[in-house]
């Protein structure tokens, strides 16, 4: 399974929470068009046919798009977080709000209970076939949760790995 952090959006390049706030991509730079092209040909190189999975936002339709894959299905079981009422806020007011954050996030419940999206992303590691040629063009504190429940078995740890946008993860 490969997942790719979506294309910056302008909450991104801001340093803000998104969420579920729906935003579009911004025109690519130069140096996000030679990572795609690094990341075509990482993907192409280990997938002759993948399922390209996507969430409901369009910015991970979009980053798909741009990738060149225009036929994708969308599965709700990617959607960010829902941040609540951090979504709009730097990521740091979160932070010293709830430190729980970064140690414990699986005691809170932002716009989305952190357990429910634990629950969330295990249904969906779980229901796909190990052998199954996929590339995920997802959100960041999604792939970070992924990461850390096949990892450690829980998303405990997703706050202390970063994803920058247009990263390429193996899982």
């Amino acid at each position: 399974m490969i997942l790719v952090r979506h294309l910056p959006t302008s909450f991104n390049r801001k340093g803000l929470l998104q969420g579920k706030i729906d935003n579009s991509i911004l025109p690519i730079f130069e140096s996000e068009r030679k990572e795609i092209e690094k990341n075509l040909k990482f993907i192409n190189k280990h997938f002759s046919n993948p399922i390209i999975l996507v969430s409901k936002y369009k910015r991970t339709q979009e980053t798909a798009s741009v990738y060149g894959f225009e036929s994708y299905t969308i599965d709700e079981r990617l959607n960010e977080l829902d941040f609540g009422d951090y979504e709009g806020k730097e990521k740091s007011l979160l932070i010293s709000e709830k430190p729980d954050w970064l140690t414990n996030p699986l005691s809170l419940r932002l716009g989305e209970e952190l357990k429910s999206f634990n629950s969330r992303i295990i249904d969906f590691l779980s229901s796909r076939n190990k052998d199954e040629e996929i590339v995920i063009f997802g959100h960041g504190a999604f792939i970070r949760a992924a990461i850390s429940i096949t990892n450690f078995g829980s998303l405990s740890n997703m706050n202390q790995i970063e994803i920058k946008n247009n990263e390429l993860v193996v899982l």
